[in-house]
């Protein structure tokens, strides 16, 4: 028991919400440029996955089923709500804060952009936020940790709006499963954000700086800081801590944000209108359903489903819960008839398969987009032994599994598919035994991060053999006076020829040929008919 203690006192120390990519520190003109780069570039990424779905704007009927007080004193802008509970002080002149205040007064459509995206889920958190007693500023640390994008995920494994690490989404009961990842889930990140950030506040004494501080590295690291500056008699508010560099960036981030939202005038900005009405009611399910199912009851494109429900993975719902779905309030209504009409039995699709010679539970998970684990608790399986004529039944997708477009697994494949710059070619590389990302990023002369990036990955995660990777290579130029073009080929072996011959014929070498095409790499010799890509300089006059 005293054991058990010991390790849960260290994981509480260790906690943090999120671990973001690197951020500005002082105010600089190299850290300022550092700032607008990362920025510009992680907002650029996440285009096309959430921004072309427009929020739907419920009318005064469709309110009629939810609590609305309609009294001339209740805004009727989300923004004038959340000014209206501001608590922290804000009124403050730093470098540090300078800085960020440049960068979002001078980046509107970034704040417009995140604004858009926020609609869907700013009325629910700030109403959260006022029940648990808590500044309404918080309402805009989504837009520091993930840019209002529930889907985001860092290098360093944060996950959702609110970006918690698994550790500590575990912490406070984000369930993390193949079906389902709470982090992402709105209701639940949101009220994981608001206890964790209370016991925070309490933490600290009521110091905000301090408990926001904590939030973004860990209590423990903050508390350090503390006693190294009472140690050598310095002051110990949140500006004179020696903290990490994301973390000195960080609070000033979402303070900057707040100013900005105060007074939108004074920094040559407009809010973007977002009504202070609820957008979206909970519908109790009952059990698991198929999303796009629930998509056309509801009336709702499968993106609207998926943007309001995003911690679920797959398909369909978990089938251990939560058992409810985030639907417009628009939409509501309808999507509970309809749910009434339709048996819990026909809410996923069933099939019915016969085990065959050779078969084994993995080939037919993958055979049916599932998991081993699926089928085990589907079936009641207790080991992975199966027997040719065994029944086993598969919940399957009811349509196309391209037609899930936010899921999880075709999120991945819409990031890889997309070319960081132009002119780069693609280089699919299937994970062996022993594989890791440093090794994998070593071997194509790339970053680990930025291989992390390119895959949707965390630097600690899993690499098992058999997952599939994708890395963007960018043509060698060369050295030359006259102007150099590089194409792209796809050249056919012919009769006769080898690697050497053909890396001979267009001037590149073995290595390049093997790096641009992995499998040739594993072949000892190749046939006639292969097909390779190469990458040619073309010098032009």
């Amino acid at each position: 028991m005293i054991y058990k203690f010991f390790w849960i006192v260290i994981a509480v120390f260790g906690l943090s919400a999120c671990q973001t990519p690197s951020n500005l520190g002082d105010n600089t003109s190299t850290n300022l440029i550092e700032l607008e780069e990362e920025i510009d570039e992680a907002d650029t990424e996440q285009l096309g996955f959430i921004d072309t779905v427009p929020a739907l704007e419920p009318t005064e009927e469709d309110l009629d089923t939810v609590a609305v007080i309609e009294e001339p004193s209740v805004p009727t802008d989300i923004w004038d709500r959340i000014r209206a509970g501001y608590q922290l002080d804000i009124d403050i002149d730093r470098p540090r804060l300078s800085s960020q205040l440049r960068w979002y007064s001078t980046h509107p459509t970034h704040l417009d952009r995140v604004s858009k995206r926020g609609a869907r889920y700013l009325y629910y958190i700030v109403d959260e936020l006022e029940k648990a007693g808590l500044p309404t500023e918080i309402a805009l640390l989504p837009i520091v940790e993930s840019g209002f994008d529930p889907f985001g995920y860092s290098h360093g494994r944060a996950s959702g709006p609110w970006q918690f690490i698994p550790s500590t989404g575990q912490m406070y009961g984000l369930d993390q499963t193949w079906w389902y990842d709470g982090r992402r889930d709105i209701i639940g990140s949101t009220q994981a954000a608001i206890a964790y950030l209370t016991r925070l506040h309490k933490m600290f004494d009521g110091d905000w700086m301090h408990a926001l501080a904590s939030y973004n590295s860990g209590e423990g690291t903050v508390m350090r800081a503390i006693r190294k500056n009472k140690a050598a008699g310095k002051p110990t508010d949140f500006w004179s801590l020696d903290l990490p560099k994301e973390t000195r960036a960080y609070v000033p981030k979402l303070i900057a944000l707040a100013k900005i939202i105060k007074n939108p005038e004074k920094y040559n900005y407009s809010t973007y209108f977002i009504p202070n009405k609820p957008y979206f009611e909970v519908v109790n399910i009952g059990g698991q359903i198929d999303l796009a199912q629930a998509a056309e009851m509801a009336d709702v494109s499968i993106d609207e489903v998926y943007l309001l429900n995003p911690g679920f993975n797959q398909w369909a719902t978990s089938p251990d819960g939560p058992h409810r779905l985030l639907m417009p309030v628009s939409k509501a209504k309808q999507f509970r008839t309809r749910l009434a009409e339709i048996p819990s039995k026909d809410r996923v699709t069933w099939v019915r398969y016969t085990v065959k010679a050779g078969d084994n539970l993995l080939l037919v998970a993958k055979q049916h987009n599932t998991t081993v684990n699926v089928l085990q608790d589907v079936n009641k399986i207790s080991s992975t032994m199966i027997r040719v004529g065994q029944e086993l039944m598969i919940p399957v997708a009811g349509n196309k599994i391209e037609s899930y477009t936010l899921s999880s697994h075709q999120r991945l494949l819409a990031k890889q598919s997309k070319s960081p710059t132009r002119n780069r070619i693609k280089v699919n590389h299937t994970v062996a035994s022993g594989d890791s990302l440093w090794l994998i990023a070593n071997k194509y002369d790339v970053d680990t991060k930025t291989l992390a990036r390119w895959n949707n990955m965390g630097l600690g995660d899993t690499l098992r053999p058999g997952k599939k990777l994708v890395i963007w290579l960018e043509p060698k130029q060369q050295k030359s006076n006259a102007r150099s073009v590089v194409k792209k080929v796809i050249y056919t072996i012919r009769p006769g020829e080898s690697l050497a011959l053909v890396a001979n014929k267009f001037k590149v070498s073995i290595n390049d040929i093997q790096k641009w095409n992995p499998k040739v790499s594993s072949q000892k010799y190749v046939q006639p008919g292969d097909k390779v890509t190469l990458l040619v300089n073309v010098v032009g006059g």
